[in-house]
């Protein structure tokens, strides 16, 4: 069960931080596969600041949309158009 719920929250959280990004479209499974790589990369980042959204599932989807965000920048400054 906390698969499922980790793929929904990658999910929710790769789709905000591609939203809030502007970037292109990568479709579902890259959303969720950056939503989880940019939440273990936001709880990194914010936990070193001494940062915390909370432990709920909003803290994480928001957490987990920064670090996309942030991930999502750093692809773009290795692969730019």
């Amino acid at each position: 069960m906390e698969i499922i719920g980790s793929l929904i929250i990658g999910a929710l959280a790769g789709w905000l931080g591609s939203t809030i990004y502007q970037g292109s479209g990568l479709g579902l499974i890259w959303n969720i596969l950056l939503g989880i790589v940019g939440s273990a990369f936001g709880y990194w980042i914010l936990g070193a600041l001494g940062i915390s959204l909370g432990d709920e599932w909003l803290g994480a989807v928001l957490t987990g949309a920064i670090g996309a965000i942030v991930v999502l920048f750093l692809i773009n400054l290795i692969f730019k158009k």
